[in-house]
């Protein structure tokens, strides 16, 4: 092969251009000028607009969408924007690959190499509160920090993960999951809900390998927390719920029966059904999974004296609950914890726990049950609200 001296010269210099470079990115032809969003301009409406990908910080990352599941908090902000944030970009289910990087970028929050084509999370973005960190023991939870898809809209605009391209910026934490396939990306940020709520109920000392745990709720939440109980070796599981087909799912995820709350008339015939199902017991550890109040007024039935309940189902303001603290917690000693969100060492714990899932079978993947393009995503939150399936999600081809 002949080269010339200046073939050389040029090559040479074109590796020390890239190498000097304040940005590292895939070829500028990949990356378009713009990127659409779905921006939620008022309640039950989408529109699909188009903004300019800005330059980006050192510490910033481009990262273009591939999927973003459909959380319960997208369709309560989409029904009435609780949370007074109309006009925002929504999505905080979401993963993608990184297309272009600032100069600083290296390392993941877990200290994992960072480079382009890499897959990609979100956990959150740090309020300058020094006790948020990955190894803190206090286990703080995102309580004090912002989310990606929750965030006012600005000048940026790519805020949300229901877009083409988010910008990921300096002070998030952000994490390397490319040994992950899409499906169980899509399922990271819901899944380290309840890798966290497992985590709080652990603390109690009563949930164990040989525990009796009824799960209260079999949508996307309840049936994960199957799942976590399963791959944890607790073989005892009872689900209860009022839909058939995701009573069958429970029992596709690890549980071993199933009751359906519309079969029994009233809370004592309900808890003789739990109790049959357990062989004639009441449960150990009690997960509390729906955002019903009645559910919670519910659950101290099926749980034995000295038992265990973790509730988890109440991620926002869902109303007062009607229990009688005597006979519901201080005569039967029950030891209850309550779970919100998740922490940045549950993220990465959640890493593990989808490897493991299908390491013994657990069909994780099927737990999303309709795609949708960007455009179509007024459908898929209204799909999403008529609880037509489990999980919905948004996925750009």
């Amino acid at each position: 092969m002949d080269i010339k001296s200046t073939d050389i010269e040029k090559i040479v210099r074109q590796v020390l251009e890239s190498i000097g470079s304040d940005e590292k990115s895939a070829s500028p032809a990949a990356i378009p000028a713009t990127s659409r969003v779905a921006m939620l301009t008022k309640a039950e409406h989408f529109d699909i607009q188009e903004y300019p990908i800005p330059e980006l910080g050192d510490d910033d990352i481009l990262v273009k969408v591939e999927g973003c599941g459909v959380c319960g908090t997208d369709a309560h902000e989409f029904k009435r924007d609780p949370f007074s944030l109309i006009p925002v970009v929504l999505g905080h289910e979401g993963t993608g690959e990184i297309v272009k990087m600032g100069k600083d970028v290296k390392k993941d929050s877990a200290g994992k190499p960072l480079a382009i084509g890499d897959k990609v999370v979100t956990c959150m973005i740090f309020k300058d509160n020094p006790d948020i960190t990955m190894f803190d023991l206090n286990k703080q939870n995102v309580g004090g920090a912002d989310v990606y898809g929750l965030l006012p809209d600005d000048d940026k605009h790519l805020n949300g993960w229901f877009a083409d391209y988010i910008l990921i910026r300096g002070g998030s934490t952000v994490f390397n999951v490319s040994d992950l396939d899409l499906d169980s990306r899509i399922l990271i940020e819901p899944c380290a809900v309840l890798i966290h709520a497992v985590e709080r109920a652990k603390t109690t000392g009563i949930l164990r390998f040989n525990s009796r745990v009824v799960v209260q709720g079999c949508g996307p939440i309840g049936l994960i927390c199957i799942a976590i109980l399963r791959t944890m070796g607790i073989e005892n599981i009872v689900a209860v719920d009022g839909e058939a087909k995701r009573l069958d799912f429970a029992k596709l995820m690890g549980a071993t029966e199933t009751v359906n709350f519309k079969d029994h008339k009233g809370i004592e015939a309900l808890t003789e059904a739990v109790k049959d199902a357990f062989g004639g017991y009441l449960a150990d550890f009690a997960f509390q999974c729906t955002g019903s109040p009645v559910a919670h007024a519910n659950i101290y039935k099926f749980i034995r004296n000295g038992g265990g309940l973790c509730e988890l189902g109440f991620f926002i303001n869902g109303g007062d609950a009607t229990i009688n603290p005597h006979f519901d917690i201080c005569s039967k000693e029950i030891t209850t914890v309550g779970s919100w969100v998740y922490t940045l060492r549950d993220y990465a714990t959640t890493f593990d726990f989808l490897k493991r899932a299908k390491g013994i079978g657990l069909p994780i993947e099927k737990l999303i049950t309709h795609k949708f393009p960007l455009d179509q995503i007024n459908e898929a939150l209204v799909t999403n609200l008529k609880m037509e399936g489990l999980k919905i999600a948004i996925v750009n081809e």
